[in-house]
């Protein structure tokens, strides 16, 4: 994605397989002006970053409490260390509630790395990362969130990756109370994202392109929990693809001041 033109076969094949959603009618482009565009009849969204802009990003007119969110991303391609594409839900205010996904560029060769988090009444520090099993770059795939009253489940391909339990009873804050809207966006990120800041971007490679499709947000969150298949691929997920994971976290070690949060003592 070097150049900020896409040829017309490409945006042709990438229109071809795209659904009805309409991104005209669904979202609100936030910030970037013409570095966020909806192309065709409105079901392809292209996010471009340079040194003009940083960046762009958009949220969906409608707000929700519960439901089953569905992206469909194609990720920078190439040396992307610095980016951070994302897909989360977020209310408004400094005691927001927010289930993020954010996809941290790389180096050419390196893995993608997706960090998950999720806040309540402003509050994070339950992250989870996962290095993909697959060149999110080469096609779209589909990322998924299920928020209910229950669980949040995060899936990749509708394999699941991340639950996130309501423990409220034993004294663990959960997002049930607030409406949240949908977002993404695609920024500059190079003094965390890749490497803790130690590989910067590299503007020769801008502009950075990433694409989103096939947007659906259903009331109906469909699932309150898994299946004993589901089961089987979290914990393969966990065992392969997860590299960190906050109740692991040398902070929260014996005689520490940060004492684990009471789901990891669970």
């Amino acid at each position: 994605m070097g150049n900020l033109r896409v040829s017309s076969m490409l945006l042709l094949s990438l229109m071809a397989a795209a659904s009805a959603n309409n991104f005209h009618q669904d979202v609100e482009i936030t910030w970037g002006g013409g570095h966020a565009r909806v192309l065709g009849r409105g079901n392809l969204l292209r996010l471009t970053m340079d040194k003009t802009a940083g960046g762009a990003g958009f949220k969906s007119n409608r707000d929700y409490l519960f439901g089953r969110f569905n992206m469909q991303m194609k990720l920078i391609a190439g040396n992307s260390a610095g980016t951070v594409t994302t897909f989360y839900l977020s209310s408004e205010g400094p005691s927001h509630d927010e289930i993020d996904l954010e996809f941290l560029g790389n180096k050419s060769g390196s893995p993608y790395t997706l960090h998950t988090n999720v806040f309540t009444q402003g509050q994070g520090g339950r992250e989870e990362g996962f290095h993909l099993w697959f060149d999110p770059t080469k096609h779209f795939h589909t990322y998924s969130i299920v928020w209910n009253p229950k669980n949040i489940i995060i899936l990749v391909d509708s394999i699941p990756i991340r639950v996130f339990n309501n423990e409220e009873s034993i004294g663990v804050p959960y997002p049930n109370n607030q409406r949240m809207k949908v977002y993404a966006s695609l920024w500059d990120a190079d003094d965390w994202a890749t490497r803790g800041g130690r590989v910067k971007t590299d503007w020769s490679k801008a502009p950075f392109v990433a694409y989103y499709r096939n947007f659906v947000a259903k009331s109906d969150w469909e699932m309150q929990g898994l299946s004993a298949r589901g089961k089987k691929l979290l914990s393969w997920v966990r065992k392969r693809c997860r590299i960190y994971y906050y109740c692991n976290d040398e902070r929260h070690g014996r005689g520490s001041r940060h004492p684990p949060p009471p789901e990891c003592k669970a």
